[in-house]
């Protein structure tokens, strides 16, 4: 069965590596919906701007997305308003409303073709249980509608059956089409795509304060730089102030399978529950049939075992909801959250820009962070900055502690440091398997791939020395203190880790 998303079945535009130095107004780092939504919104407001990715376009964490266009936050009102307040949690929707309503603009405008459409969204009692939740779901649709936004209490939502919020106007289309279609936008007039071609040092010029990037052999020169990672990488902030801006967040790997309904008569909408966490449930029209994504079952990045099984436990969730599914693809994905729910979007030192935590609303919070940024880099006044400022102070103590979460990366260093390993012999791993193994004395991470070939890499996570885990789901190095993550042979996938993990020689 495939192991990539349903969005990537298509084919992106391909962009060159960097072969050469230049000079832009704006370089950003990072070719996932973030970074072409702020690279495209720049180039529209007249700046040159250069986007560099060490990979391909959109193949990270926005490929892995299952695209639901909502402003509805995986916190629900009622917990926005007692952490935030009724108009601080009234202006996060309405952001979140004024991001859809931009994408939808740029889809119209550009006649992109992304199967961009308005459709009902549902949050619905928990798929888990049986616990009556009518009343609580009935007071957030009071709520919602008193801060006015279009929602009304069901005592059915369809396919799932149970009590829910309906919320009008919410939205669904392809990301990888939409991506494609503003991506092309870009280049030309001084501006640029690149591909393969990764960041290796940040420094301030000196010269009328530009920053010069260094990537593949070459140097950007620009005025700002906007680092649009899911871990924002250190880039010219001190070492002290991108652990502190990193110790806010949290990586959580959620799973999500695809499925095809013949003769499907569901309607076309969102739906999300109240589980903790949470299920998802996004179904398409398709041909002469329907298409289901349907997701959940999060945990920490690098802290779960039983990465397969999840795949199946999800598989048996769906048919409970829909019986005729047929499940033809799989795949995994990160979620950043942050310390109190919302995301950390703006500049964190003196013309650097980061945009990040953006819990299960990465399409939505990544295209207000294109807005948010475009206007503070043009000099254009937003009244969202200051609420999802990254230096912003915590109201009524947050709703997530992120002291304690950060507890986990000393019990995961020591439990790292005392870890003996799960074998001493290469003979107990199997083909596209990967272990930590004891040999020679020393611990290394082994990888045997479908040919039988080992790679033999040091263990400790490059970011800051966590020992990292074998994701078998997604043949993947999985950090469990910070998230970063490496491919089996060791290449950064994700961050914060910004080196790959060092190769060791067979003996």
């Amino acid at each position: 069965m495939p192991t990539v998303s349903h969005w990537k079945k298509i084919r992106l535009p391909r962009f060159t590596p960097m072969n050469r130095s230049l000079e832009v107004d704006v370089l950003v780092v990072g070719g996932g919906m973030t970074g072409i939504s702020v690279a495209y919104l720049l180039k529209k407001a007249g700046r040159t701007v250069a986007v560099i990715e060490r990979d391909r376009l959109a193949q990270v964490d926005t490929g892995s997305t299952t695209a639901h266009l909502t402003y509805v936050t995986d916190l629900r009102i009622h917990q926005l308003v007692k952490s935030f307040g009724r108009d601080r949690a009234r202006a996060v929707w309405n952001a979140g409303v004024t991001a859809i309503d931009q994408i939808e603009r740029i889809v119209r405008n550009e006649k992109i073709a992304c199967d961009f459409k308005r459709i009902p969204g549902f949050l619905h009692a928990s798929l888990d249980g049986e616990k009556d939740e009518r009343r609580e779901l009935q007071r957030d649709a009071e709520l919602a509608i008193e801060l006015g936004f279009a929602a009304e209490f069901m005592a059915e939502a369809p396919i799932v059956r149970r009590p829910a919020i309906r919320f009008k106007n919410q939205a669904r289309f392809h990301p990888l089409k939409y991506l494609a279609g503003i991506a092309t936008r870009i280049p030309g007039r001084g501006s640029h795509i690149f591909e393969r071609t990764e960041a290796k040092k940040f420094e301030a010029a000196g010269k009328q304060g530009a920053i010069r990037v260094h990537a593949n052999g070459r140097v950007i020169t620009c005025g700002a730089v906007v680092i649009a990672t899911d871990v924002p990488l250190t880039g010219i902030s001190s070492v002290p102030a991108a652990a502190a801006l990193q110790t806010k967040l949290a990586p959580y790997t959620s799973y999500a399978i695809g499925a095809r309904i013949k003769n499907g008569r569901a309607p076309e909408a969102l739906f999300w529950d109240t589980s903790s966490p949470y299920y998802y449930l996004r179904v398409d029209a398709e041909g002469k049939g329907q298409y289901a994504v349907f997701g959940g079952l999060d945990h920490k990045t690098g802290q779960a075992k039983d990465t397969i099984q999840r795949f199946g436990a999800l598989e048996k969730k769906l048919r409970q909801v829909l019986p005729d599914a047929m499940v033809d693809r799989r795949w995994s994905g990160q979620v950043i959250e942050s310390h109190d729910g919302l995301p950390l979007i703006g500049e964190t030192t003196a013309r650097q820009f980061v945009a990040t935590g953006y819990s299960g609303n990465g399409i939505t919070f990544g295209t207000l962070a294109a807005m948010l940024i475009r206007d503070a880099i043009v000099g254009r006044r937003n009244r969202w900055s200051k609420l999802f400022a990254p230096q912003r102070k915590q109201v009524h103590g947050g709703v997530w502690n992120y002291l304690s979460e950060n507890l986990e990366y000393p019990y995961y260093m020591l439990k790292d440091r005392m870890a003996a390993g799960e074998g001493k012999s290469l003979r107990s791993l199997r083909r596209n398997q990967g272990k930590i193994l004891k040999l020679n004395g020393a611990r290394v991470a082994a990888y045997r791939d479908a040919r039988g070939r080992t790679t033999l890499l040091q263990p400790e996570c490059t970011h800051l020395g966590c020992v990292v885990q074998w994701n078998e789901a997604e043949t993947s190095w999985d950090c469990p203190c910070h998230g970063s993550r490496f491919g089996c042979t060791g290449k950064v996938i994700a961050g914060p880790a910004e080196t790959p993990l060092k190769r060791v020689k067979k003996k």
